[in-house]
């Protein structure tokens, strides 16, 4: 592991892949999505071995937990070593009941519903 003792969070926030770009780590930084040590963080924030980083993308908050400090963006193998999700189970099942919300069964070939039909949908969602 690679060991520099003043590495920005935008960087090390994009070298082990929570985001794509550099300046979309940035971004969320300016915005206060990345909280460590219950502070919202700067992009030039140097960071540590061992602590915790909170980032906000609504409605879920991840944590991770700071295992090495990569300056450059390598493979995801490698990218993973210096990296811990410590996401709990319930932020992860917020994501999951997004994804449902609102989404419904309707086999395959049978179309838009009938005015008839999303009467009946309505009724059953209780919207009327």
């Amino acid at each position: 592991m690679e060991h520099d003792n003043n590495l920005r969070i935008d960087k090390w926030l994009w070298a082990v892949r929570i985001f794509k770009t550099r300046s979309q780590a940035a971004e969320a930084c300016k915005k206060g999505r990345i909280i460590v040590d219950d502070i919202q963080v700067k992009p030039s924030r140097t960071i540590k071995v061992g602590e915790v980083v909170f980032v906000k993308r609504p409605p879920v908050t991840y944590q991770y937990k700071i295992l090495g400090l990569l300056s450059n963006r390598k493979s995801a193998k490698i990218a993973a070593d210096y990296v811990k999700d410590i996401t709990p189970e319930e932020e992860k099942v917020k994501l999951e009941m997004k994804n449902y919300a609102g989404f419904e069964i309707r086999q395959k070939g049978y179309g838009r519903p009938t005015k008839r039909e999303r009467r009946l949908i309505d009724k059953l969602k209780n919207k009327y």
